[in-house]
């Protein structure tokens, strides 16, 4: 098995179609593309995709594959980078923690505002669930992380950077896509995708919000990542309530509704260990105003 082969079955899975893949990414041929799949699943010994009416989809062995894909190439790249500080003289480096996913919105704008003060400064992402970021702050392994606001953490400082809506994710030729909005009465009955406890605080939103609206919805699938509760949406036919920046991850498979009414919120925070002491940290947080207004600047352009 080769780097390669876990590239490539990674952009079919996230693109949803080995067309897209091969134009979009990949800028190879499909046939040769497809025969690269074909040889990864013999290799592993089971069949990770499968054609549909919505086009590509994860069986249960791909949607196990996926993620330690994506974490076997991001150790890739960070040997990478590791090996290449270690060939280069020691400069100022500043590691910044991201919730899995939202870096594609906050990332570009942090470390533009980075360099508009320090132009040579080495920047590091880590991207991660929400509690493993919060431990990563404690045990100083990241200067800063954009996360959830984790309770019983009295070490860590979190500053409000916005308040994401949640939204309803179903797959793009389900029922209730036809609706304007969804509540919570349109998904009783329906297979319901609930995230894990991976993501703790988003748990208890989705489940207070559920409980507040007075009707009976089972969890019938759990997800541990963004990517899990795409896949699941699109492979059960299920319904899930996610904030908005998973539209970042959506196939053409995949839609979202607006929540009718007043939409339950989950706050992005930056954070911080309040015993952290760093110049480059004191500057970055003096100039997270500046931050918060590109990014916002920039959404409402998009």
């Amino acid at each position: 098995m080769e780097l390669r082969h876990l590239r490539y079955f990674v952009a079919v899975a996230e693109e949803g179609s080995v067309t897209l893949a091969a134009e979009r990414r990949l800028h190879t041929a499909q046939p040769s593309l497809s025969r690269q799949i074909r040889d990864l699943e013999m290799e592993v010994g089971a069949q990770l995709l499968v054609r549909s009416v919505r086009g590509i989809e994860l069986t249960a062995a791909g949607r196990a594959f996926l993620d330690h894909a994506r974490l076997a190439l991001s150790q890739v790249e960070a040997a990478g980078e590791a090996a290449r500080r270690a060939a280069q003289p020691a400069k100022a480096s500043f590691v910044m923690g991201f919730l899995t996913g939202t870096e594609m919105d906050w990332f570009t704008e942090a470390v533009r505002l980075l360099r508009d003060e320090l132009p040579s400064i080495e920047v590091i992402l880590v991207s991660q669930t929400s509690p493993e970021l919060a431990s990563a702050l404690l045990r100083s392994k990241v200067d800063v992380a954009f996360l959830r606001p984790e309770p019983e953490m009295p070490d860590l400082v979190f500053k409000h950077l916005t308040s994401e809506p949640l939204l309803a994710i179903l797959p793009s030729d389900h029922r209730l896509a036809a609706l304007q909005a969804i509540s919570p009465r349109d998904i009783e009955g329906e297979t319901f995708v609930n995230v894990s406890d991976t993501a703790p605080t988003l748990r208890v939103v989705i489940d207070d919000y559920l409980r507040k609206s007075g009707v009976s919805i089972a969890t019938a699938h759990e997800a541990a990542s963004l990517s899990m509760a795409v896949s699941l949406i699109a492979s059960t036919r299920g319904v899930a309530l996610l904030p908005v920046y998973a539209l970042n991850f959506l196939p053409r498979s995949v839609v979202s509704r607006p929540l009718a009414g007043i939409a339950p919120t989950i706050d992005l925070v930056l954070g911080y260990h309040k015993a952290n002491t760093s110049p480059l940290l004191n500057l970055f947080l003096s100039r997270t105003d500046d931050l918060i207004a590109r990014v916002s600047k920039r959404s409402a352009v998009a």
